[in-house]
């Protein structure tokens, strides 16, 4: 057995290697300096010193089953004998399975899967299907949103990240998003943009409802901070899409698998999308996997024709057999009955630390996918960290998430948003130590409130 000592070097050359050799994604290469992960299991990893760290954000919001599931974990090995890959032309028992687990999962007449290696590409081909389907081109997307980096999904991103990729593939449009915290709209009563349908109605006006074939949207917004529409706002954006004939994507890579405490978003506002991209939670991502479902129309639609895409990889029989094995478990444990029960938790608990500190200006969410809005000052609402800031004017949100890290919780921030997402299998007592950690990073936050 290797020593503490030795443990340690292992680590440090692990680090090494990795500056010296990985490009990190959305990084700026000689500022990384990454955890060297030995082991993880349930909702804490390890790194090569032995320390635990609990992880509060799931990875990327997509170990939502937890770390090192053993069922997870033997449905992989039994489909690795088995057959470890095998050509999409082929069908295969795991595939079959998880497409008709997703038929009776998924809400309404969702029925039909393209199974591909992530969300990005679930988003890519879910944008190539409408513009077929429909005869049209043009794509509605909000500002505050993130879809994946390939060619089409980032140019379908709102945020910045869609910048150094542009000018992308025609045809996106964009719309605001419901943030309410900081409506582009000045939030009057009744809001045009926080209602859905004015705002979409303006902007059909002036690209002609004829030449659009979708609007795609994250069901909750995700990464750019935890943004949940109000009730009645996808209702209305389904009435709009309906009279115009424009089919509805809803992106729930991040939000879907139980992640708000419904197996579905969307199941929240009962609104059943045309197309259903997922990844992430599908099966926590222990092997690469994502799939676009389509309603019962749109299959039929296209059982006589050649579905013009394709991937190496999709349908991946090690990837298909996790995704069975986890959404089996999720059934057998009830997971997402925990994610809402721990919803109501997260509730009571991050509320009471907004009473608390000066710093937090907004909580939001739903069962395990909630985030704390940073603000230097409560009544002006000027954020801790600006829109899309870095460097010096993202140290406060840096220095939270040491403080976190030093007490063993890792934390996913983006700009002034603190994201609390862990994997929905947690405990109680896991949660009041999340909350206790969390409550003592916060204190440095409130160090920058004037």
């Amino acid at each position: 057995m290797a020593t503490t000592e030795t443990n340690t070097e292992l680590g440090r050359q692990i680090v090494q290697d990795a500056k010296d050799y990985v490009l990190y994604s959305w990084s700026v290469q000689n500022a990384i300096n990454p955890i060297a992960v030995e082991r993880a299991e349930g909702r804490y990893f390890y790194d090569y010193d032995g320390k635990a760290y609990l992880d509060f954000a799931s990875q990327l919001v997509n170990v939502s089953i937890g770390h090192s599931h053993p069922k997870v974990v033997q449905a992989i090995k039994d489909q690795a004998e088995k057959l470890a890959t095998i050509g999409p032309p082929m069908a295969t028992e795991s595939r079959s399975r998880l497409g008709k687990l997703l038929a009776e999962v998924t809400p309404g007449d969702l029925q039909m899967s393209f199974f591909t290696n992530g969300g990005a590409e679930a988003n890519e081909n879910a944008i190539k299907l409408a513009r077929w389907y429909t005869g049209r081109h043009k794509i509605i997307a909000r500002y505050r949103s993130y879809h994946g980096a390939t060619a089409g999904g980032i140019t379908l991103t709102g945020d910045p990240r869609r910048w150094a990729a542009e000018p992308g593939i025609p045809g996106v449009v964009r719309m605001f998003d419901p943030y309410t915290y900081r409506c582009p709209a000045g939030h009057p009563d009744p809001c045009p943009v926080c209602t859905g349908a004015p705002h979409l109605e303006e902007i059909l006006q002036y690209e002609g409802a004829h030449t659009v074939a979708a609007v795609i949207l994250e069901t909750v917004t995700g990464t750019n901070g935890i943004i949940v529409p109000p009730d009645g706002y996808l209702q209305s954006i389904r009435e709009v899409c309906d009279r115009h004939g424009i089919l509805l994507i809803a992106d729930e890579v991040m939000a879907g698998f139980g992640r708000t405490g419904k197996w579905f978003a969307v199941d929240n506002w009962d609104v059943v999308p045309d197309i259903l991209t997922v990844a992430k939670g599908i099966n926590s991502g222990y092997v690469p996997l994502g799939a676009m479902v389509v309603r019962e129309p749109i299959a039929e639609w296209v059982r006589d024709k050649m579905f013009a895409g394709g991937l190496t990889y999709s349908g991946h029989p090690l990837a298909c057999a996790s995704a069975v094995a986890s959404i089996e478990a999720f059934q057998e444990e009830g997971i997402v009955e925990n994610a809402a029960a721990m919803g109501e938790v997260f509730r009571t608990e991050l509320a009471r630390l907004q009473d608390k500190h000066p710093s937090i200006g907004e909580v939001r969410g739903l069962g395990c996918f909630w985030g704390l809005e940073l603000v230097k000052d409560r009544a002006t609402r000027e954020p801790l960290v600006p829109f899309n800031g870095s460097g010096e004017a993202a140290k406060p949100i840096a220095a939270v998430m040491k403080r976190a890290l030093e007490s063993g919780l890792y934390l996913m921030t983006h700009w002034n948003v603190v994201m609390c997402c862990p994997p929905l299998t947690i405990t109680r007592d896991e949660l009041d130590e999340a909350i206790e950690m969390l409550d003592d990073a916060l204190s440095v936050a409130d160090e920058f409130c004037t």
